[in-house]
This record gives C-alpha cells, sequence and structure tokens, in this order.
C-alpha cells in the first residue's frame, strides 16, 4: 500500500528562498510593515498565495471561527445603480469568508432607516455574529449601531475620528495625490475637483490629496471648480452644475462621479479627452457613455475584504490582534480620458 505523506506547510523561510530575499523582508511585506517596497510587498504576496502559505493566527482563527453569520450593511444610496462599487466590494467580502466557513448576509439600509435610527433587521433579529458596514457617510447612525449593539463591529470604506471602532480604508489621499500628479505630469494646470465635501470621509480625503498635489505645483485653487455631485444630507445623486469658466481637467472621487461628469460634459457639447480630461477613482466603472476608458485609481477591493474579514473573525473568536485603521494601497490605471497638453 502506498503511504500518504501529508505535506509540510509552507513557512516564511521557504517563500523567502524562492524570491532570494530574506525572511525578514518576507515576514514585513505579509505583515503590512514599513521597511519593504511596494512592489516586492506586491510580489511576496503573490508567492505566499501561489505556495498555499497560511499564518498561524490565520490557521487558529480558522479553527475557531467555523459557523459565524457575519452581517454586511450597505446604505441604499450606494447601491441604486448597476455597476454599484459596493456589490464588488460584498462579493470580495463574501468570498473571503468562505475559507473560514463563514456566510455573509447582506442588508440594504434605506434612507428611512438611516434618518431615524432604525436598527437594522439583522440585528433586531439577531440573524448574525458580527457586522460590517459599509461606506456610512452618517456618523451619528454609525455611533447609534455601534453603541446600541454588543457584538463586533468593523467599518469598511469609511471611519469617523469620533467613534473608536476598526476601520479598512483605501488611499484615498495618496490616490487622488498621485491622479493630480498624473494631469500634471501631462501639461494640465487649470484642474478641477469633483465631489460634494466632507458628505463622507473618503470624498474629503481624496480632496485634500487633490488639494495638496497642486498646491505642491503652486497652481491656482479655484472654488468655483470644486463641483458638487452629491446631496450633502443625503448623499443621493444631484446634477453636476459646470462653471461657466472650465479648467481642462478634473479629478473625479469616484468612477461613477467621472462617468456622470463625462456625459453632462456632452450634453453641453464637449468631448472627452479632447476638450476636457478626467480621471476617476475605484476602477469599477470602465467606460463612459460615449465609450471612452476613464483612467482611474484602482483600489485594492480583495485586500480590503480580506482585512475586514480577517479582523471580524478575530474579535469574535478573542484572537489578539492590533486595534487599528487599516489602509490599503492602489495603482493607476491609464485609458482613454486623459490628454496630453505637454507633447
Amino acid at each position: 500500500m502506498q503511504k500518504i505523506v501529508k505535506a509540510k506547510p509552507v513557512r516564511m523561510a521557504d517563500i523567502a528562498q524562492k524570491l532570494d530575499i530574506s525572511t525578514v523582508a518576507v515576514s514585513k511585506a505579509l505583515a503590512g510593515q514599513k521597511g519593504v517596497s511596494e512592489e516586492l510587498r506586491s510580489k511576496v504576496k503573490a508567492m505566499a498565495e501561489e505556495m498555499g502559505y497560511r499564518s498561524p493566527g490565520v490557521v487558529r482563527m480558522n479553527r475557531q471561527a467555523k459557523g459565524f453569520n457575519i452581517g454586511v450593511l450597505i446604505p441604499e444610496r450606494y447601491v441604486d445603480f448597476s455597476e454599484s462599487f459596493y456589490w464588488r466590494v460584498h462579493q470580495e467580502l463574501a468570498k473571503c469568508a468562505m475559507p473560514y466557513e463563514c456566510f455573509t448576509l447582506l442588508e440594504v439600509l434605506s434612507d428611512g432607516v438611516l434618518e431615524n435610527h432604525q436598527q437594522p433587521k439583522l440585528i433586531t433579529e439577531n440573524k448574525v455574529d458580527g457586522i460590517i458596514m459599509i461606506g456610512c457617510h452618517m456618523a451619528d447612525y454609525a455611533s447609534a449601531i455601534k453603541n446600541a449593539w454588543d457584538k463586533p463591529i468593523v467599518f469598511l470604506d469609511f471611519y469617523d475620528a469620533g467613534i473608536a471602532e476598526d476601520s479598512i480604508i483605501s488611499n484615498g489621499f495618496l490616490g487622488s495625490y498621485l491622479m493630480t500628479n498624473y494631469l500634471i505630469e501631462r501639461g494640465h494646470s487649470d484642474i478641477g475637483f469633483v465631489g460634494t465635501l466632507l458628505t463622507t470621509s473618503s470624498i474629503t480625503d481624496r480632496y485634500l490629496g487633490y488639494f495638496k498635489a497642486m498646491m505642491e505645483h503652486r497652481l491656482c485653487l479655484k472654488a468655483e471648480w470644486v463641483l458638487d455631485d452629491r446631496d450633502a444630507e443625503t448623499g443621493r445623486d444631484i446634477p453636476i452644475a459646470l462653471p461657466r469658466e472650465l479648467p481642462t481637467a478634473f479629478v473625479c472621487n469616484c468612477d461613477h462621479a467621472a462617468v456622470r461628469l463625462a456625459k453632462t460634459l456632452g450634453d453641453c457639447g464637449l468631448n472627452v479627452p479632447d476638450d476636457i480630461s478626467i480621471v476617476g477613482f475605484d476602477n469599477y466603472q470602465f467606460v463612459d457613455n460615449g465609450g471612452v476608458g476613464i483612467t482611474t485609481y484602482e483600489v485594492d477591493v480583495p485586500e480590503m475584504a480580506k482585512s475586514a474579514i480577517r479582523v471580524l473573525i478575530a474579535k469574535l473568536t478573542d484572537t489578539p490582534y492590533k486595534r487599528c485603521m487599516r489602509v490599503t494601497g492602489g495603482r493607476i490605471i491609464e485609458r482613454e480620458s486623459v490628454k496630453v497638453l505637454n507633447k
């Protein structure tokens, strides 16, 4: 009878040997610590996944986490168009929960539920063991949920300085800073921003990234070039009103806003990118209505989802972890929505 040999677990040293780097570098890359480049971090993570590496902490959590029901809460205003970024986030959360033998249950929160501070049915009917709240811009509602419920919560794609809770966000500040510099490097100096300030933490962070890039290059910041894209109270889309004098380019707080801006410009007889260049954020809505691909900043959704699930399960299983705000990276995706002015 052939003897079955149990495969040895993959160690950090094995990954280090494959990539010809030190074990310390592998450890820092997998732990998200400083001291390694983003390029090397990506290579290490890809090799770890290819080799089937699992950290001891994850293995312990897997043994303890079986059978948890994880609630996912998303405001309705963010899922009422067909290609919502948050549908993709929810899909990734469900995928990341599967290895732990956990299941996700989605509840879409109506404006009435948010405004009246009503508890989600997932909570009132005791259907879940923990909650992941996605993109909730109403800090008082998030605070009400946290104060009324004694089970673990994780915030995803938003944070609030007044609420002591674990948050996982994309690096909106850096991403928007890089996108603004991308336009500047291609000869644009008159650049506007699309997004209603202070409506969400992510929009404000992205505006500040844009602001820093413009300030560093000593470029003019005109208030009339900062365009609202949604109602400050409800978060619902509003028509994007164009100023009389237009810049040559706009940094948009998300791809949805970029596509809406392209349509508004088209309705005024202006073409993207020949007349106005635009860049987006998130990389989930690839083209505008005219078929032009949107140059954008891609958010690492799988990594955000993985972090959210790991943190929530650590809380559910009383596994030691570091409470903090976790910030994930991203990259620029070039398409056709930017005209080069300095050829």
